[in-house]
């Protein structure tokens, strides 16, 4: 795997003490509940009210975690320190479209372009059920969910990643034996469109921004890049991993999830008491095929700093707890088999086919 593939502790350390110093807050509460009707996302083609939809049928924006899960308190237990813990989602691009059935559920067309991996019936009106139903893109027959990022073009040209692409599942938090599987039906929106180049540079899932040969860590497009066929432009982007346990989305598509926080005097990394639930931390890797001149490259959002993207979990229960606890509570760098192959007598979570034995 690729430098920087682990989770940094540091990051978190120093993303805590610039939000001191300039008081800025990353880790929101669950907001009050609002009106139906009222406007739950911006910073797409436009503010729109919350949709009526087959899981939110009184269109007020929060769908309920059924069971919530309740009684948990942010673990501040020290395990023996394993450098990784974490398994690869290897997911190839199935389709484009200008919708997103998080933020415009059953609007077709309303959304900027997306660039869709996983799931290969996302759409506008897809739902837990209709992906659970779907086929995938990912190497793991399991991993039914939907991942989707805005379109990059260069000029009127769709740049689409070829091959599938790196998503890391990790351990975010110190106590890597506390994390448990995503929710079926947990979504949520990864950044902000409308988010400024600075918002966006300070972001707590910032890891090196858009990078190609040996530039790094830029908010915009490089205006040039290696014209080398070895060359691509890069992004890496991490998900919050801390769920309050109550919904499986919020009217913003973010306030049910937070990024962990430092525990004071100490390094160890935690989970904000109002989102108390472990869950893995999504990396995004993506490779776009382009180089040389990148005058001309564009996100459908817009800037180089618009970068987001969302997650659909619709993974089959019992094989992402496989992986979860294989990998991630096991200690392992796992690749999308659930194989560690520096620990090869640790064995695999999934057989050769990638699935549950």
């Amino acid at each position: 795997m690729s430098r920087r593939s682990q989770f940094l502790p540091g990051a978190l350390v120093i993303s805590a003490l610039v939000s001191a110093v300039l008081g800025i807050t990353t880790v929101a509460a669950s907001p009050a509940p609002r009106a139906a009707g009222e406007a739950g996302h911006t910073g797409h083609t436009a503010a729109v009210p919350a949709a009526v939809s087959p899981e939110d049928p009184d269109g007020d924006g929060y769908i309920p975690a059924d069971p919530p899960v309740t009684g948990v308190t942010p673990s501040t237990q020290v395990p023996p320190h394993r450098y990784f813990h974490e398994f690869q989602a290897n997911c190839a691009v199935g389709h484009t479209k200008a919708d997103d059935p998080i933020v415009y559920p059953g609007r077709p067309g309303a959304s900027h372009d997306h660039t869709f991996m996983g799931n290969t019936t996302t759409d506008a009106h897809s739902t837990t059920a209709s992906l659970s139903a779907g086929t995938t893109t990912c190497k793991a027959p399991g991993d039914l969910s939907g991942y989707w990022m805005p379109t990059l073009y260069n000029g009127d040209r769709p740049v689409l990643p070829v091959g599938p692409q790196t998503i890391y599942y990790k351990a975010a938090v110190t106590d890597y034996t506390s994390v448990r599987p995503f929710p079926k039906g947990l979504r949520f929106v990864v950044g902000d469109p409308m988010q400024s180049a600075d918002a966006f540079r300070r972001h707590p899932g910032f890891v090196e921004g858009w990078e190609c040969g040996d530039s790094y860590f830029n908010t915009e497009f490089p205006a040039t890049c290696p014209n080398r066929a070895d060359v691509q432009l890069n992004i890496r982007f991490q998900a919050p991993s801390c769920w309050d346990g109550r919904y499986l989305d919020t009217p913003d598509h973010r306030s049910h999830m937070a990024y962990p926080v430092v525990k004071p005097g100490t390094n160890d990394n935690v989970c904000p008491a109002d989102h108390p639930v472990a869950l893995p931390m999504i990396e995004f890797k993506m490779a776009f095929p382009v180089n040389g001149d990148m005058s001309r490259v564009r996100l459908s959002s817009g800037t180089g700093h618009s970068f987001h993207y969302d997650f659909f979990n619709a993974w089959d229960d019992r094989t992402l707890k496989a992986l979860v606890d294989h990998c991630l509570v096991g200690g392992l760098q796992c690749d999308a088999r659930g194989y560690d192959q520096t620990h090869p007598e640790a064995g695999a979570a999934l057989n050769a086919d990638y699935r549950l034995p």
